[in-house]
């Protein structure tokens, strides 16, 4: 098969594993929320993230990631000189920070089907934001494949990320200002 379309297909499974990480925990943000409604508007809630939750989880997430990583694989069987390049030494070492938060978010998932909400809603919403930074580390160190380069993408990801810390403080100012 053709080098491309291996790198389209592994491209197209990678934007859906994000999209449902991504979805996740927003989803996450909601069952929070819906744990301080009354009842039994709670339950209702409450077992209907449940179901969004599961068959995003299951259905789009879980198979994307492991999708994604055979045609990364595949790639890298077909072209192993990208191993000896830096910038792919520093892409894998976000691609497992990845990995990792991937798995944070499935024992979170896991919580929130027995019910447990362990976290708030705003830690969920900064929590969603590690996944974004991730996103950018990863896209940037793919197209600039530089040293250099990647080292002012890195000090942009830091930057970026203040800015999104900024953000969510002002958001939830402008929430419970909203609230009072």
């Amino acid at each position: 098969m053709d080098y491309n379309y291996i790198k389209a297909l592994h491209l197209i499974f990678v934007i859906t594993w994000f999209a449902g990480l991504f979805y996740i925990v927003r989803l996450f943000v909601y069952h929070a929320e819906a744990k301080q409604k009354p009842q039994p508007e709670q339950d209702i809630l409450i077992q209907q993230y449940q179901v969004m939750q599961y068959r995003l989880w299951y259905i789009i997430t879980w198979p994307s990631a492991i999708i994604a990583s055979i045609f990364a694989f595949w790639l890298l069987y077909l072209n192993p000189t990208w191993l000896q390049q830096p910038w792919m030494h520093v892409k894998l070492f976000f691609v497992f920070l990845l990995y990792l938060y991937h798995l944070k978010c499935h024992q979170i998932f896991k919580q929130l089907q027995r019910n447990q909400v362990k976290y708030s809603s705003n830690f969920f919403r900064l929590w969603n934001e590690v996944a974004t930074i991730i996103l950018f580390a990863v896209v940037f160190l793919v197209i600039l494949k530089n040293a250099i380069n990647w080292i002012y993408g890195v000090v942009g990801i830091l930057l970026f990320s203040v800015l999104l810390m900024l953000g969510f403080k002002l958001y939830k100012r402008i929430r419970e200002k909203n609230n009072s």
